[in-house]
């Protein structure tokens, strides 16, 4: 704020400041100084004593107006800095919040099927252990895994597969081309990564495929009555296997095949009638045979009843239709004297078969009434039990059915780097089944994937040889063209992929050195030797798909030595061997069309 004080007693020349620009609406010239504003009044004072205007009070009270409002608007200004300032350093925070978060956050890794083996030969996985993430999978590079695509990939380095075999010719007859496939598995990128496609020119030899022949008999209906029947026939495409594209559509037809006769219909027994009741009242064994009242149920062949007028007629159910069954639980019938011997048929077993762990009685009850002892006088009852019992081992033992037995422990994580599977089994044995009783459902065996966090050695391997270098004088290192003395070159290989303290490749020889004669480009006779086997097609697609073949020119090496210090020499480059005309005045060089060579893409 202005200093009233300060503004009257200030002895300092300020320069000119005009009020006219403070006026109200106006903003006021920018401050390049703090002091601006005390030095206000000094600027009022002079500019007063030079106008000589109004009285000092006025004057005075004019100068604290304007000084107010320049007051409250550097006050305006001062807050609106601050604000600014604030506003820049909360945004410059933000941005490098976000900016470092952003640089720290790694995208989540992606869960994959993890698979033990890899097979590059048929591009399977094979052994699945279970859902990792695809970082904890690939820890063992010998490992797969499918990812959401359903293509299963290799966790190792980037490795070829072996070439497919040739595939048919394109064409059954004429010029066409055959192709052959091989793809790059692993993590990377294969050597010569485009090279995964070779084609070759070709013949089709179907010019006389007759395709399908005829038709081969109907076969006999599949049901001899009713309906629903179903016959076939089919047809073969003749001529060899690589002509039978030339047969289209399928080799097997059917259709159905309706029956002029109705099947017949087998009888089935229908439910047993409750039993009747017992044809006595009790048993009498007065005789010399035991007479047992017995009681019977039946059943009839009526569900469905044997149908009489197909061709052939149902069979009638097996068995009987009645049953008969002794009342043995009756009392013995009263006879003239007491009779221990009256004891009662063994009632039935207390179970039709003897289950786990107990067996089963069956009972048989005596009277005491042969006579009673009478009431008055009281008689003395029979002497003796009237009751007995007898186990039935005779019966056969109940089936047992199995029951799970209790989880074990999950086993030990089995592998010390990458991801293992732990295992967990329970047996069959609480009880185990038994005496044709039913094996127990579901799984025996339960797994866990363990992660030990600890990426597995990585075996290096050797990558292709580079080319030769030139061949130099073996000590000096010149240049030996065309000349006839003994040089070395070598060439070189690496390396490759070895991580995580895996072995080095097989082998110690990085390079490779042979002695050599350097006869590139130079001028030497030849002989023709016919022709050098056919390129590739290339490009692999296309109509300017080409192959060509070159006549082999033999350079005639006679005047060089055979061997270099003992060691066979190489003739390295190309020379310009001399073999005069080709014969009958023929081409040096063949080009040959790839004709119906694929669409490029």
């Amino acid at each position: 704020m202005c200093c009233c004080g300060s503004c009257l007693t200030a002895t300092v020349s300020p320069p000119d400041l005009d009020f006219n620009e403070l006026s109200p609406g106006k903003q006021p010239p920018p401050l390049e100084k703090e002091s601006q504003t005390a030095s206000c009044f000094l600027t009022a004072i002079v500019n007063q004593k030079e106008r000589e205007t109004d009285s000092e009070l006025q004057f005075l009270s004019s100068v604290l107006l304007r000084c107010s409002r320049m007051g409250v608007l550097m006050v305006q200004r001062v807050l609106l800095a601050v604000a600014l300032l604030l506003i820049f350093a909360l945004t410059l925070f933000v941005g490098l919040w976000f900016g470092l978060t952003a640089d720290d956050a790694t995208p989540p890794a992606e869960c994959v099927r993890c698979f033990v083996r890899f097979n590059p030969t048929l591009g399977q996985c094979d052994e699945e252990l279970g859902e990792v993430d695809e970082d904890d999978c690939c820890q063992n590079p010998q490992y797969g895994y499918q990812a959401a695509d359903g293509v299963c990939h290799s966790c190792g380095p980037p490795l070829w597969s072996p070439w497919s075999p040739w595939s048919q010719c394109n064409v059954l007859c004429g010029d066409g081309v055959m192709q052959r496939t091989r793809k790059c598995y692993g993590a990377g990128e294969c050597e010569n990564a485009t090279d995964a496609l070779q084609i070759q020119p070709c013949s089709g030899s179907c010019c006389d495929a007759q395709g399908w022949g005829l038709w081969l008999a109907w076969s006999s209906c599949s049901v001899t009555c009713g309906g629903g029947g179903v016959r076939r026939r089919e047809r073969v495409c003749s001529g060899p296997p690589e002509c039978r594209s030339a047969c289209s559509g399928p080799s097997e037809e059917t259709e159905t095949c309706p029956t002029h006769s109705t099947c017949p219909v087998h009888g089935v027994w229908s439910s047993w009638s409750c039993w009747s009741q017992c044809s006595g009242s009790c048993i009498n064994d007065q005789s010399d045979d035991v007479i047992v009242p017995s009681r019977k149920r039946h059943r009839s062949c009526s569900k469905p009843a044997p149908s009489s007028d197909t061709v052939p007629p149902g069979n009638r159910c097996p068995g009987d239709d009645v049953q008969v069954q002794d009342c043995s639980e009756l009392p013995n019938c009263p006879g003239e004297t007491m009779s221990k011997s009256g004891w009662s048929s063994w009632g039935e077993c207390s179970s039709s078969c003897i289950p786990q762990g107990h067996t089963p009685v069956r009972t048989r009850y005596g009277s005491c009434s042969n006579p009673a002892p009478s009431s008055s006088p009281p008689g003395r009852h029979c002497e003796g039990v009237d009751r007995q019992t007898e186990t039935c081992d005779h019966l056969p033992h109940c089936p047992v059915d199995g029951v799970w037995g209790s989880w074990s422990s999950f086993s030990s994580c089995p592998v010390t780097c990458g991801v293992g599977l732990q295992e967990s089994i329970r047996l069959c044995d609480s009880p185990a089944p038994k005496h044709g009783g039913r094996s127990c459902t579901g799984e025996r065996r339960q797994t866990n994937i363990c992660t030990t966090n600890v990426h597995c050695p990585v075996d290096g391997m050797w990558s292709q040889w580079s080319e030769w270098n030139p061949c130099t004088h073996p000590y000096s290192g010149k240049s030996i063209n065309c000349q006839q003395i003994g040089g070395k070159q070598t060439r070189e290989r690496e390396c490759l992929h070895r991580a995580h303290n895996g072995s080095i490749c097989s082998g110690d020889a990085l390079t490779e050195s042979r002695v050599c004669y350097d006869v590139n480009r130079c001028y030497v006779k030849g002989t023709w030797e016919g022709w050098e086997s056919w390129s590739l097609c290339s490009p692999t697609c296309g109509e300017k798909s080409r192959r060509f073949r070159r006549r082999y020119c033999k350079p005639d090496y006679s005047s060089y030595r055979s061997t270099i210090r003992g060691f066979p020499a190489a003739f390295f480059g190309t020379p310009q061997a001399d073999c005069g005309l080709p014969p009958d005045g023929g081409k040096k060089v063949e080009v040959q069309p790839c004709v119906n060579a694929p669409s490029c893409p």
